[in-house]
């Protein structure tokens, strides 16, 4: 067996990184992509490799040398690489394929070592190298028969996304045994490139041949395994998270805070939504305006205010909507100066919005985290606080005050002239879920802002949505003018349009959680590891009854399991070995469950009890 790389590529959309190299020579922690791939090769055995070369070839052999004592190393060069696409580069190295079997491999991907060893372990001589189709793909796609056989290539212009969980993507890894590529592979190469010239792709030829009776090429189809091509800057970034060192790995994937669609294995157990909402109807009705929400401008604030007003019952003039609550805590901070009470551990958003020297911190006691209205009284009391920040239920804890104590805390702070945040943005998850805003609500209570993310409660982070809302006139004003008159787009205005259609199941959903909580609750507490604390929230806080660090906890969770998890050691207030789960689906949750029971019984082998 021997390997043929195509590495003659300028490498344009990856800008100054290639002013002075080819892509192949693109490092990624400390390596080069070419000596990444021929360190891969050598350990599974290869000991011959022909290299296209072309722009910048000169420094491609110069870097390899004769680092790869065990590999021979051959250089074919293309002196048109700007003039013409890959199907050249392997037209002039068609005598290689006619020596050996041949893995064929693009120069500008990384991927894990157990790729080569799925590749070279299969018994089928001819495969092709595939993964199911994600939408940052780009390149060839195909589909399958049951077989592997490919039953089709689908060009850009005849791609249809509404099939495609059906599509595959080409991985740009083949293996092709000596007779294929005789009787097959370099015939219709030759005769391709005779009739439609050089400056294609190679892949055409294979579209031809799965026209043939007996095309002999099958599809190998990644599972789990690690890979990504590299053709721009965002590429490289993606790939230094992907294959990121053990011990870098995690705080890679937490530094992106989000976009994990870009890694589909990984089941996110960080960031906070509603598993069980929204609704596929409400969804298709999403979809089906997409082309005018995309194509037109949102309303202003005024009518953003009305919809945000009759979905929580509030009337227009008390309530603002944000790009998220995140927007609304920075716009609700900027004109105030005073002291703020917070309690930890909590979110820090607040914490971190306070201005220098009047952040004043209320650290509950016990090993539950608990407090009630008379404990922050005393607090606020004590510590001289003007606006008391209160996230009920609280996060990370879960913990949560009764509609009781909010009342009477509100009521005390507006007669000792205080202020209140209510954060509410996890109250629907409770067991007895209750708000603070209806109209008559905040009427009620001048000296109270109420802060909700329907981002999280909704489960709709991507269209960033939150709401602000106070009784209080000028606050309000104030507000108003700390944010834009376009701060959210179209897709979130037409979700608070027709979100009250669908009402009904979303208190469904957020009783569905709830028992969920239960459910993953009763199974985190059977692992043995772990002390549950009560929650009220669409997550759960542990901690830790191991001598784990949790930051090795959710290391070992990511690297064996796929499964991101939150540590809290870091978090202000947080003293010992914590960390916080997400309420998810329950087949995603029982995954979780299953994966912490594996890692108990490694510990187990290993000597140590849990």
């Amino acid at each position: 067996m021997q390997a043929l790389i195509l590495a003659a590529g300028m490498g344009k959309r990856l800008g100054e990184l290639t002013s002075d190299r080819t892509k192949c020579m693109i490092e990624l922690f400390g390596e080069t992509l070419i000596e990444r791939m021929l360190g891969q090769l050598a350990r599974q055995g290869i000991r011959r490799a022909t290299i296209v070369v072309g722009y910048r070839a000169e420094g491609v052999k110069e870097l390899l040398g004769s680092r790869f004592a065990d590999i021979e190393i051959e250089y074919l060069e293309n002196p048109i690489y700007d003039k013409t696409n890959n199907i050249y580069s392997l037209y002039l190295a068609k005598q290689a394929l006619l020596e050996d079997d041949t893995l064929l491999i693009e120069s500008d991907l990384v991927f894990e070592d157990s790729v080569f060893e799925r590749v070279l372990k299969d018994s089928r001589p001819n495969l092709a190298v595939v993964a199911k189709y994600q939408s940052w793909m780009d390149g060839t796609v195909l589909t399958l028969n049951d077989d592997d056989t490919i039953s089709g290539f689908t060009s850009k212009q005849r791609f249809d996304f509404n099939l495609a969980d059906s599509y595959f993507k080409t991985v740009n890894i083949y293996r092709f045994s000596r007779e294929f590529s005789r009787t097959h592979y370099v015939p219709f190469l030759e005769a391709y490139c005779r009739a439609a010239g050089h400056n294609e792709y190679y892949e055409q030829v294979l579209r031809i041949l799965t026209h043939l009776e007996n095309p002999e090429l099958r599809a190998l189809r990644l599972d789990r395994e690690k890979w990504y091509e590299i053709d721009d800057v965002q590429d490289l970034s993606n790939a230094e998270t992907l294959f990121a060192p053990e011990d870098e790995e995690l705080a890679s994937y937490s530094a992106r805070y989000g976009g994990y669609w870009r890694f589909p294995f990984i089941l996110d157990y960080c960031y906070l939504i509603n598993p069980f909402f929204p609704p596929k109807r409400l969804i298709e009705e999403m979809k089906s305006q997409f082309e005018p929400l995309l194509s037109q401008y949102p309303s202003g604030q005024s009518v953003n205010r009305l919809l945000a007003a009759k979905m929580f019952g509030s009337r227009s003039e008390q309530i603002v909507v944000g790009n998220g609550a995140a927007e609304l805590i920075q716009a609700i901070f900027a004109n105030w100066n005073g002291t703020v009470g917070v309690i930890r551990p909590s979110f820090e958003e607040y914490a971190n919005r306070t201005a220098p020297g009047k952040l004043r911190v209320f650290t509950p006691g016990g090993p539950k985290f608990g407090y009630d209205a008379d404990d922050l009284l005393r607090f606020c009391e004590t510590d001289k606080v003007e606006l008391l920040v209160l996230i009920n239920p609280d996060n990370p804890t879960g913990h949560m005050i009764s509609r009781q104590d909010v009342e009477r805390l509100a009521k005390k702070l507006h007669s000792q002239g205080r202020e209140l945040i209510l954060d509410e943005s996890f109250v629907d998850f409770a067991d007895t879920p209750f708000s603070f805003l209806a109209a008559g609500t905040l009427d009620e209570h001048p000296n109270l802002t109420v802060v909700k993310s329907i981002s999280k409660s909704y489960g709709v982070p991507g269209l960033r949505l939150g709401v602000a809302a106070s009784s209080n006139a000028s606050r309000m004003k104030s507000l108003s003018k700390n944010v834009s008159i376009w701060n959210i787009n179209s897709f979130g205005e037409f979700f608070m349009q027709i979100i009250g259609k669908y009402e009904s199941l979303y208190q469904h959903a957020c009783k569905l959680l709830a028992e969920e909580r239960h459910r993953l609750a009763q199974r985190l507490a059977a692992v043995g590891s772990l002390r549950v604390l009560p929650s009220q929230a669409n997550y759960v806080f542990c901690e830790i009854l191991l001598p784990e660090t949790p930051n090795n906890l959710a290391r070992r969770l990511l690297r064996d399991h796929g499964i991101l998890v939150r540590d809290c050691s870091a978090k202000p207030g947080v003293e010992g070995s914590y960390v916080r789960f997400a309420v998810r689906s329950p087949e995603d949750n029982d995954r979780l469950v299953q994966a912490l029971h594996d890692l108990n019984e490694v510990r187990r082998h290993l000597g140590f009890q849990s």
